[in-house]
């Protein structure tokens, strides 16, 4: 026997027994005997270890116990019922004569042999009843994993346990670390169950990987503050300081000095505004044609965008609105056409340059301080040179926004463009047979790709299309997506298919969100039972006790190889995540 191999029978020897195998037992689901020492303490969520025979050689098989039933064969006795009905209990049977049941999913299987020491196996056959059931610690974890010891990472504790449940965020391009490949992961949760944080969380585990390039779109402009150092609430998590210590760049870009960069965007948008409304011109395809012909005339005219703001550039789209030839092709009934005309004498030109044409220009202007367009803001996040790719947060809340016209419409088509761009670089990428390496985070996704839109939502419908499309096709271009929702049931099917990673916060435990819930992890799996009992964060006494569980499924953990459910209760002290993951020494 190898010396590491005795290291490690020596550490599980030393740990508490919580009961043996018991009948019925299959490769799926093993049934436990619970010791009597063991009956009284919290079992259920313990992550669990046993060593087995297979193949002549040691395996060492980890899973979580998922339930725990209590039996007693006299207390089922109908003659005993009614003597229990009487008395209460019966000293010779009450009690004594119980057994505690429980029930353990394996979720992963170590064989000895292989480079690193130990190596992944399947659990092909059932060890013999009356096998030990030992629990896991720190000390056997890291004995199991020490070779990929610097991979591990950390985002809390087994459920209701002690251990630390390792887990690892590898970046997509091959090479040391690599997944060879994207992910596509998703969190989903009840507002308060913990989902941002959590996400946050994992972001500072990508931003590990120098060469991996992260991109957050934060309509709410949550992420942002965290990183401006104005984060709320009681788990703050340093971001700034954090990316710093890792020696990655970040950069924030807000309403005021992304530049759009696109003659389409400012169609779309000088149609959303006020400005043709206030002409007598309401939302028809008359006024589609009439944005669509004044931007033609204008391109015509060498105006350009990044000079729309200028008087002079509304001068020229006021005289080319005030041509009868232009106003015929948006307006072939005399009657209308008049109404229009007469509008446009009567406007005061100061005053529509000022209130409905300018809000709208300066989102195309580039002489703001710290302006980037578009494409020179994913050039320089996603530069293939670089040692050191950079984090970069496209910040689009209404608060951003002041003086400029924004709505969510507007903020809809700003995130197609943004979209649009970062798939046209993937593929070109992919065409260089390079991979893009590359991390989007989409904060409230179950806006942005909503299961159900309205039919005249365009820029909705624009959006959800291109964040489906991205889920399907960018994963081999080295592409991954990150997306955070509140509901699992409102979010594009889909784009939920394509998901290799999940977490599931509090909040999914009812109604149709369950439904969607059991979809995905099964509907017979006791995984779901297990979930249910998580409990509301918000309803502990106090800010330190509160508890945010989750369970996750997919190749997150080296404990998960076999595709079951983990759970674990995220940290909730920001001093101990940073020192379980070497942030803090």
């Amino acid at each position: 026997m190898a010396s590491s191999e005795r290291e490690l029978d020596r550490i599980i020897d030393g740990t508490e027994r919580l009961g043996v195998i018991g009948s019925p037992s299959s490769t799926s689901e093993l049934a436990l005997d619970i010791l009597g020492a063991a009956a009284a303490r919290k079992l259920v969520g313990e992550l669990a270890l046993f060593r087995y025979l297979q193949d002549s050689a040691n395996h060492y098989a980890l899973g979580q116990i998922t339930e725990v039933q209590l039996r007693n064969v006299w207390h089922e006795d109908p003659t005993m019922r009614s003597l229990i009905r009487q008395r209460g209990r019966v000293e010779a049977v009450s009690e004594r004569q119980d057994t505690h049941l429980g029930k353990m999913i394996i979720s992963a299987v170590f064989s000895q042999g292989g480079p690193a020491g130990y190596q992944p196996s399947i659990m092909g056959t059932v060890p013999s009843t009356g096998t030990h059931i030992h629990l896991v610690n720190d000390e056997i974890l890291d004995k199991l994993l020490r070779p990929y010891s610097e991979q591990m990472y950390y985002l809390g504790h087994v459920y209701g346990s002690r251990p630390r449940l390792p887990l690892w965020f590898k970046h997509f391009d091959r090479g040391a670390d690599g997944a060879g490949e994207a992910y596509h992961l998703g969190i989903f949760g009840k507002t308060g169950s913990g989902k941002s944080v959590l996400a946050k969380m994992i972001l500072l585990a990508y931003a590990r990987h120098p060469r991996m390039a992260l991109l957050v779109i934060d309509p709410q402009g949550e992420f942002a503050g965290d990183l401006r150092g104005g984060a709320t609430g009681e788990f703050q998590i340093p971001m700034n300081e954090m990316i710093k210590s890792l020696e990655k760049s970040a950069a924030i870009l807000t309403v005021r000095n992304l530049v759009l960069d696109r003659w389409e965007l400012f169609e779309q948008i000088l149609f959303e505004s006020p400005f043709f409304e206030r002409l007598t011109i309401p939302k028809s395809e008359n006024r589609q044609l009439a944005c669509s012909i004044l931007c033609d005339r204008l391109q015509k005219k060498k105006v350009k965008l990044k000079e729309l703001h200028l008087d002079k550039s509304f001068q020229v789209a006021w005289e080319i609105l005030a041509d009868e030839k232009v106003q015929k092709i948006f307006y072939r009934s005399e009657g209308p056409r008049e109404r229009f005309k007469t509008a446009l004498e009567e406007a005061d030109g100061k005053e529509f340059f000022e209130d409905y044409w300018k809000p709208v220009a300066e989102l195309f202007r580039e002489d703001r301080p710290q302006a980037r367009t578009v494409n020179q803001a994913l050039s320089w996040l996603l530069n293939p040179e670089a040692a050191k790719r950079p984090l970069l947060v496209i910040d689009l809340s209404k608060e951003q926004a002041k003086d400029l016209f924004w709505n969510d419409r507007i903020q809809a088509l700003v995130i197609k463009r943004l979209l649009d761009g970062l798939t046209q670089t993937a593929e070109y990428f992919f065409k260089e047979r390079q991979s893009l390496n590359a991390l989007v985070v989409i904060d409230e996704a179950h806006r942005l790709a909503p299961r159900e839109l309205p039919k005249e939502d365009d820029a909705a419908r624009g959006v959800r299309a291109i964040l489906r499309d991205a889920a399907r096709t960018t994963r081999k271009y080295g592409l991954g997506w990150l997306f955070i929702s509140q509901t699992l049931s409102s979010l594009d099917m889909e784009i939920i298919q394509q998901l290799r990673i999940f977490f599931f916060g509090f909040g999914l435990g009812l109604g149709q969100e369950f439904q969607s819930l059991r979809q995905l992890v099964g509907s017979a799996s006791p995984a779901l039972d297990l979930y249910q009992l998580f409990r509301d964060p918000h309803s502990s006494f106090d800010l330190a006790s509160r508890t945010y569980s989750f369970m996750t499924i997919g190749p997150v953990s080296p404990l998960s190889f076999s595709g079951t459910p983990l759970f674990f209760n995220a940290f909730n002290k920001v001093e101990e995540f940073l020192i379980a993951n070497r942030f803090l020494k």
